[in-house]
C-alpha cells in the first residue's frame, strides 16, 4: 500500500489490474476530457501498467497509483503524482481518473488532498500543479476543494 485515506487505498498497480483499467478507459464519459477521447485496448492498458510498475523502482513518492474503496476493495481508478517537467522536479502534477460510479462522492478531492499533503511532507516539493480543460468544471472544482488555486487558463 502506498497511501491510505479515510475511504481510499492507493497502491501500486499490478498486471492483474489491466482488465479494470481497460474498463475505466473504455467508458467514453470517463475519456471525454482526456487525451484523444478514444478508448484503449487490453494490450495498451497492460503496457501502461508495465510502464507504471517500472516507474516505482525510480521513485517511492512519484507514480501512478491504483485506487480502491477501502471498505470493499472495489477498483475506482487511479491517481498520479508525477514530475512532468524535468526542469522543475519540485513541482509535480497531481491527477486522477475515476470510474463514473465514483463521481460525485468526494473521492477525487480526498485522493488529491492526500497526495498533495504527502508531496509536501515527503519530497521537498515547493508547489503541486494540476491541469484540466476549461470546460471540465468538475475537475476544476476538485482542484479548488483540494486547496489549489487557479493560475491561468
Amino acid at each position: 500500500m502506498f497511501l491510505e485515506t479515510d475511504r481510499l487505498t492507493l497502491r501500486q498497480f499490478t498486471v492483474d489490474d489491466a482488465p479494470a483499467l481497460l474498463a475505466l478507459d473504455a467508458d467514453p464519459r470517463v475519456r471525454r476530457f482526456v487525451e484523444d477521447g478514444d478508448p484503449v485496448n487490453l494490450t495498451e492498458a497492460a503496457q501502461s501498467i508495465n510502464q507504471w510498475i517500472a516507474g516505482y523502482e525510480g521513485s517511492a513518492d512519484f507514480g501512478f497509483w491504483a485506487v480502491a474503496e477501502k471498505t470493499n476493495g472495489q477498483f475506482l481508478g487511479w491517481f498520479h503524482l508525477m514530475v512532468w517537467d524535468p526542469a522543475h522536479p519540485d513541482e509535480p502534477e497531481v491527477g486522477y481518473r475515476l470510474t463514473e460510479a465514483a463521481w460525485g462522492k468526494g473521492y477525487a478531492t480526498e485522493g488529491c488532498r492526500a497526495l498533495i499533503d504527502r508531496a509536501f511532507r515527503c519530497t521537498g516539493v515547493v508547489r503541486v500543479v494540476a491541469e484540466a480543460m476549461a470546460v471540465h468544471t468538475a475537475s476544476r472544482r476538485v482542484m479548488q476543494k483540494a486547496g489549489m488555486r487557479h493560475v491561468r487558463t
